[in-house]
């Protein structure tokens, strides 16, 4: 490979990096790019203030101001074209550096660098890049690792008292190898739902949030805002469901020996109040406090275990053997093996259900991500082998236990007999124990299908079992009062609801949010209070299960929409099985309570709706963004296959209207008939040299899309740069839209000021409308007696568009003069007519004169006004000409043809008098309209009047007046006619005159729309389609 050219350079000008005003400075003495200039010493100790990371003549060989690949270019990202830290924009690469102090800098050091990189780590380079200078810095917060920030913790959630006293009881009904199936049932949900986890954790960096964080980030603030909430009020309650499982526990303690505080239930109530207490005390201390409690409630549970595991090897007493303990036997294994199903809830489905509570809990790392050294390495490992020994024990225990202990046993020493004992049945008789009696009676109160206190029996010392299930409950209090104010402080800080940002706020080194384990304490000890959560639980864990589908949901709809940005670094996983994993967590969850399933689904669809309505101003980047533009694409390019017919015609609209917040009434009426149904399109001309005018794009475009989103218009926005407005136009016209879904119709605005106008942009403005037919464009053109352009009362700069009255070619926009002001009542009316079509039309009249027959359009669109709220009670009219001795065949004729269209328009008039004489006066208005722009060539020949009119083709030749005089005329007498007919309408809709190209001057043809729509008070438009039909009456 050819080695770069290196210039002779002295190293050490080369040392540091390029800036701006050393370029600057070669530019302007006219040196070459890489020539070193005086003062251009990259050792200089002077800041720069663009420069770039990019080491001179040691990097590249030459100098440049590009930057190589850093960390701090790529942190805190959001959107595409954000600016970034340290890295220089396209302008300054692309274009002639100048001195911009907008955009100026700070640079990122060079001098730590040795390949563009920083020494301490992407993490140092991130805070160095976020710091203020001068700030003192701040204490590190405590991080965790995945052992101790997820794995015990999960381990510790996933563990409780179903472990200790359910358990045993199911092995005895459904036998080892069902229990074993449940469990690796339940386990394959909670597995597939780690996996997912894993993999949406590991695509991007994670912060504190847990599950509302994951599920929000991937699915959008709709689904993530719902779960977020209900997720972190059901770990509230479960505090409370936790600590009531060992207040019951001491409780039970306490009964034996006869030492109650007050009575059973109050006593679960001072018990648990005061668990609670202490947990929160502990939660306050810290992270680092409360990681030290779960780590001795986890050494307390191993050496639960380790004594029960030693206990099954201890040869069983006289006592132990009376309860049904006879250690490790072949037989009572291969008799557990089988199920034996007893009770209501004798079934493998209601076992199921009781057990897969035991399952849950995975989530507790994940939802202290905040807390995490490195969530996305952290999480994955900790939560899978949490997931992994948490099922080894649960195998283990159901495995040792259904060897051991026999299903029933009295307890009583008395039933010791021979072994072969006539009369004996069952299994402990060749033990010597004969527990027919109870067996047959069921009123065994020991054996693994009676006491639910067998492991504690087994094991070598009873109270560490009870210990254990102290430290279960305890544990998984603890998890949930931490928890529950972690994600509960994200949701706030994000403010999709309202009244809750007050919890939001964190404290210490930590970013504790104490409001909310306050808020959570409450929530705790109010349910703890009710002391009977019976019908609680059930809601929880479906709450539970619906954080569990949505994270598998999320992977898979992440995986499914083929989004670039989706690039887990974790790879073990399938977006088949998580969506299999999101399927059967909604199946279990109708398995375990119905109703419950079905109040959880109520309260998510509620909470999605409230987000849907109120619409966050937030943008995560999420999976149903990536999917909604793969839906866009397919179903555009699908559409491509799709023949077009009369019938499935919709009125596609560009509509011209310059930036749309100055002409609001042109975009309420183009976006009430196509909302919903189809395309609308704004589009803006700047005129200018592009270099000047595509910044002023760039920033105007979100401005006006926002707008037209707060306005509830559904309609696109576009613009184009160019010299002048009638090439502009022609870009529009031509590029608008994709495939199928391109603009039909071109709607502006009427030009009110051509007659005082530059004679250049009345040129303009009629070739506009020539090119639009030209490319098959239906046309329609909107008046209003107080105008469509509102730009003097938002005192804004106007565009150059049809009303601005200045050359085309100057590109600045009509403004008053400094010294002038306009007149408060004009802009007054102008503010109103802006607003009259967002409101209510009344019991008024759409008039319809459909004079020449162009397809359908001109009765069209007042049809789809007519099917608006706005304009439901408006009665359409049609007028059409006719001749006063057919009338009323005419008359039948149209009414025949308007009901074969179905459009229900019933009411149709004949004008008889269309073609009368207009009167006097208003023929010689329209003399004195025309006056201006005529030749007054005295009827020469037509060589010396296109030699008269070289250089002002607008101008009006005697012979043209003379032509189409019978077609002004007919301007006067239809305007006449609107006036007598129309004067109370809502709207008036026409079909215009057109006017021949290169035979009608455009000041003739604008002569001609005047007249027909001046003097009128209710707007009008001027509606022409492309003499294609748009209406059929035929269903096929």
């Amino acid at each position: 490979m050819a080695e770069l050219p290196i210039p002779d350079v002295s190293p050490a000008r080369c040392s540091g990096r390029f800036t701006i005003s050393t370029l600057l400075g070669m530019e302007e003495g006219g040196r070459g790019p890489y020539t070193p200039t005086e003062g251009s010493n990259c050792d200089s100790a002077q800041p720069t203030q663009l420069s770039s990371s990019t080491l001179c003549t040691r990097t590249f060989g030459y100098n440049t101001v590009d930057v190589v690949p850093a960390y701090e270019h790529y942190a805190n990202s959001k959107g595409v074209g954000d600016p970034r830290k340290g890295r220089p924009s396209l302008a300054d690469l692309h274009s002639i550096l100048k001195p911009d102090p907008s955009r100026l800098r700070t640079p990122v050091s060079d001098l730590q660098h040795s390949n563009g990189l920083p020494e301490a780590g992407p993490e140092a380079g991130l805070e160095e890049a976020e710091g203020e200078p001068g700030r003192d810095s701040e204490p590190e917060p405590v991080r965790f690792g995945w052992v101790k920030g997820v794995m015990i913790r999960c381990m510790l959630n996933i563990w409780g008292v179903i472990l200790y006293l359910r358990l045993p009881w199911i092995t005895a009904q459904a036998g080892i190898a069902l229990t074993w199936l449940i469990i690796l049932m339940s386990v394959t949900v909670t597995t597939i739902t780690g996996l997912s986890i894993s993999a949406i954790s590991t695509n991007g960096k994670v912060k504190s949030g847990g599950t509302y964080f994951l599920i929000s980030r991937s699915l959008g603030p709709e689904l993530g805002g719902s779960i977020g909430l209900i997720f972190a009020f059901a770990n509230a309650v479960a505090v409370a469901m936790h600590t009531v499982g060992f207040a019951e526990t001491v409780r039970d303690l306490l009964q034996e020996h006869n030492s109650l505080i007050v009575d059973p239930t109050n006593d679960i109530r001072i018990i648990g109040v005061i668990t609670v207490t202490v947990l929160l005390g502990i939660s306050l201390a810290g992270m680092e406090w409360e990681a030290k409690a779960q780590i001795l409630f986890f050494l307390v549970i191993l050496v639960s275990f380790i004594n029960y595991l030693v206990g099954t090897v201890i040869p069983a007493t006289a006592e132990k053997q009376a309860k049904g303990f006879f250690s490790y036997r072949a037989d009572i294994f291969a008799q557990n093996f089988v199920p034996n199903w007893r009770g209501p809830e004798g079934s493998f489905f209601g076992l199921f259900s009781i057990f897969f509570p035991s399952a849950t809990g995975i989530l507790a790392g994940a939802n202290i991500s905040g807390d995490l050294k490195d969530p996305a390495v952290a999480i994955p490992k900790g939560t899978l082998m949490a997931i992994f020994w948490t099922t080894m024990s649960y195998l283990v225990l159901s495995a040792t236990i259904g060897a051991c202990v026999v299903r029933d046993a009295s307890g009583s020493l008395n039933d010791s007999v021979a072994v072969g004992s006539p009369g004996c049945e069952g299994l402990a008789c060749s033990f010597g124990w004969n527990f027919t009696a109870c067996a047959q009676q069921q009123s065994c109160r020991y054996g693994l299908s009676n006491y639910y206190q067998s492991m504690s029996m087994v094991s070598g010392f009873g109270p560490l079992i009870t210990a254990g299930i102290f430290g279960a409950t305890l544990s998984s209090a603890l998890a949930c009062l931490v928890s529950a104010p972690k994600v509960f402080q994200c949701l706030c800080k994000d403010q999709l609801y309202p009244l809750i940002g007050f919890f939001g706020k964190g404290y210490g080194r930590n970013s504790e949010p104490i409001r909310g384990y306050l808020l959570t304490y409450v929530i705790a000890v109010g349910f703890i209070l009710i002391a009977e959560l019976n019908a609680i639980a059930p809601i929880i864990s479906n709450f539970f299960l619906c954080s569990y589908a949505l994270i598998n949901f999320s992977c898979f709809h992440a995986s499914i929409t083929n989004s670039p940005g989706w690039r887990p670094s974790f790879r073990y996983y399938s977006k088949w099985a998580a969506l299999f994993g999101a399927a059967v967590s909604v199946v279990i969850m109708f398995l375990l309570t119905w109703w419950a399933a079905l109040i959880a689904f109520g309260i998510v669809i509620f909470l999605l709706g409230y987000v849907l309505y109120k619409k966050p101003d937030v943008n995560w980047g999420s999976s149903m963004q990536a999917s909604s533009y793969n839906m866009a694409l397919n179903y555009s390019v699908g559409l491509s296959e799709v023949d077009e017919h009369i019938k499935n015609y919709r009125p596609q609209c560009l509509v011209l209207t310059g930036p749309p917040n100055f002409r609001p009434a042109l975009v309420d009426f183009v976006g009430t008939f196509t909302k919903n149904l189809s395309l609308m399109l704004c589009g803006n001309v700047l005129i200018g040299p592009r270099k000047q005018k595509m910044p002023e794009s760039r920033l105007m475009a979100d401005g006006h899309t926002k707008w037209l989103m707060k306005r509830k218009i559904k309609a696109f926005y576009t613009d184009v740069v160019a010299e002048d407005l009638r090439s502009g136009v022609q870009m529009l016209i031509q590029a608008a839209g994709l495939g199928k879904m391109r603009p039909n119709i071109l709607v502006l605005g009427y030009k009110r000021n051509w007659r005082t106008a530059s004679p250049e942009s009345l040129e303009d403005y009629v070739g506009i409308l020539h090119d639009a037919f030209d490319f098959k464009y239906g046309v329609c053109v909107m008046r209003m007696k107080e105008g469509l352009n509102v730009s003097r009362v938002l005192q804004a700069h106007v565009n150059p568009t049809f009303e601005a009255a200045e050359h085309p070619k100057n590109g600045t926009g009509s403004r008053a003069a400094p010294g002038t002001a306009a007149d408060p009542t004009t802009l007054a009316s102008e503010q109103q007519a802006s607003t009259i079509f967002q409101s209510k039309q009344g019991k008024k009249t759409i008039d319809i004169y459909w004079l020449f027959d162009d397809g359908g359009l001109t009765l069209l669109i007042p049809y789809l006004l007519g099917r608006k709220k706005r304009w439901g009670k408006c009665k359409i009219r049609v007028f059409v000409g006719g001749q006063i001795n057919r009338m009323d065949e005419e008359r039948k004729a149209i009414v025949s043809l308007l009901s074969k269209f179905r459009l229900g328009f019933h009411e149709v008039h004949i004008l008889p008098d269309i073609n009368q004489k207009p009167r006097p006066e208003h023929i010689k208005r329209f003399d004195e309209l025309i006056a201006p722009f005529r030749l007054n060539d005295g009827f020469k020949d037509e060589a010396t009047v296109n030699e008269m009119r070289q250089g002002c083709p607008w101008k009006i030749s005697d012979e043209e007046v003379d032509k189409n005089r019978a077609k002004s005329l007919r301007q006067v007498r239809l305007n006449e006619i609107l006036r007598d007919y129309s004067r109370d309408a809502a709207l008036i809709a026409i079909t215009p005159p057109i006017g021949r190209k290169g035979r009608c001057p455009s000041s003739l043809y604008m002569a001609w729309l005047e007249t027909l729509s001046q003097d009128l008070r209710p707007p009008i438009i001027l509606t022409r389609g492309n003499q294609e039909n748009v209406l059929t009456f035929y269903c096929q």
